[in-house]
């Protein structure tokens, strides 16, 4: 009796941890992101612009409510961030979206400026 109310404590207190954590701010996971989403768009700049020395800085950023939302697919959340690449006396923007349950960033394709 003793070790089944432990495993029912322990997976209680794992599922309080869980949610806590899937409870992170806007503001908290665009932080997050922020990096990932920068290196996704200075590695696609640098291609596109031929520049290995191009940086990038972020100009906006948001998050987008999902596309699909409904009674039988919810859709994901999705950071969105603009971001200045320069370098080789050439800048380009890029938008960039990283979805909030991934790891990974897309730049999306970018406008001369």
């Amino acid at each position: 009796m003793k070790a089944a109310m432990s495993k029912s404590f322990t997976l209680i207190a794992l599922l309080a941890v869980l949610g806590a954590a899937a409870c992170m701010s806007q503001a908290q996971f665009l932080a997050s992101k922020q990096p990932t989403a920068i290196q996704a768009a200075v590695a696609r700049g640098q291609f596109e612009m031929n520049c290995p020395s191009a940086a990038g800085h972020v100009l906006a950023q948001e998050v987008t409510q999902p596309v699909l939302q409904g009674p039988i697919v919810q859709g994901e959340e999705r950071g969105l961030f603009t971001i200045g690449v320069a370098g080789c006396d050439q800048r380009r923007v890029y938008q960039v979206l990283c979805p909030m349950g991934g790891d990974n960033c897309t730049a999306l394709e970018g406008r001369m400026q």
